[in-house]
């Protein structure tokens, strides 16, 4: 990474501040959230036993635990069918050049994107590119055809910065107009092979935490390197998506999908998309505390399963 790419960085990461939302009201429209420093926000996805999105659920349904304390809900949102505002960041270190990896990941991209109301003013996507810098090949649009023409252009290149690009993107995708009901998320579209990043993985996701963006880490490898497949050679332990990716997924809310086929490819590119839309908004207020503050959200009924992140950072500290 470039001296000034990292001085970038760490400008970001000393400045961001917490993200958050505040709910006002009228009669004429629906409510709308805005950024506040002293609230956090959190993005809940809920279903139920048999996987099924949870719906019509109220804000006095869920629970929100700080190092085992109860905190107060002083907002909520619920949306049943929310537009979606996705950065794609594709990975073209010189491992994307072997087999068809590239041509798969671009398959991929635009699996999710037919999930995606393009063409109006609901959906919007970006593309990114990394190596060794971030690239932005298209800025948020609805446009489809803007968005295939910065396709074309993801190529294999070098090496890899994933996590320094992923807490770069993730800035961009927070960077929304105040009021914007849009659901974010950074998908990032890899074969899993760091080499070169400037941040450990626990670095970016308190970065990431700070702006509640999930993180959705889409993993394209041949059947062989796929440690969910009858065909495959390397053992989970042993896996390039095991550890800190798998981690920073998780305590971002997102999820870590391994795919090897364009079967796998499409169900879990409608996945990703079907649970932004289906989100839950909650916020409360910060401890104010500096440092990481780990949490559980979860549902009052006990049939529910909740996946939001588990923690965020306050006050001054920031990773370095």
């Amino acid at each position: 990474m470039t001296t000034a790419a990292t001085t970038a960085l760490a400008s970001l990461l000393v400045c961001t501040p917490a993200a958050a939302f505040q709910q006002t009201t009228t009669s004429q429209s629906k409510p709308t959230f805005h950024s506040a420093v002293d609230l956090v926000t959190v993005a809940a996805v809920v279903r139920d036993r048999h996987g099924r999105f949870a719906r019509g659920l109220r804000k006095e349904d869920f629970v929100v635990e700080e190092k085992g304390v109860r905190r107060d809900l002083v907002d909520f949102r619920s949306d049943d069918n929310a537009p979606v505002r996705v950065a794609l960041l594709f990975d073209v270190s010189g491992s994307m050049r072997l087999g068809t990896r590239i041509d798969d990941a671009r398959q991929t991209a635009r699996q999710l994107l037919s999930a995606l109301r393009l063409g109006s003013a609901d959906d919007e996507a970006a593309v990114y590119s990394f190596d060794m810098n971030l690239q932005s090949l298209q800025s948020f649009t609805s446009d489809a055809r803007a968005i295939e023409n910065a396709l074309l252009k993801v190529k294999p290149y070098g090496q890899t910065s994933l996590y320094d690009a992923i807490a770069l993107t993730a800035r961009e995708v927070a960077d929304a107009r105040p009021g914007d009901p849009r659901r974010r998320a950074v998908v990032v579209i890899t074969d899993g092979i760091d080499t070169s990043s400037e941040l450990k993985p626990e670095q970016v996701a308190a970065f990431a935490s700070e702006i509640d963006v999930p993180v959705y880490v889409f993993g394209i490898v041949p059947s062989i390197d796929n440690p969910s497949a009858d065909t495959a050679t390397m053992s989970i332990e042993r896996s390039a998506f095991a550890g800190p990716l798998t981690d920073l997924a998780n305590l971002r809310g997102g999820h870590l999908f391994v795919a090897s086929t364009p079967g796998q490819r499409s169900i879990a590119a409608r996945q990703i998309v079907d649970e932004l839309r289906h989100q839950y908004l909650i916020a409360f207020e910060s401890s104010g505390i500096p440092g990481w503050h780990p949490l559980v959200v979860r549902a009052r009924q006990k049939d529910l399963v909740v996946r939001a992140r588990s923690g965020y950072m306050a006050g001054q500290t920031r990773p370095s």
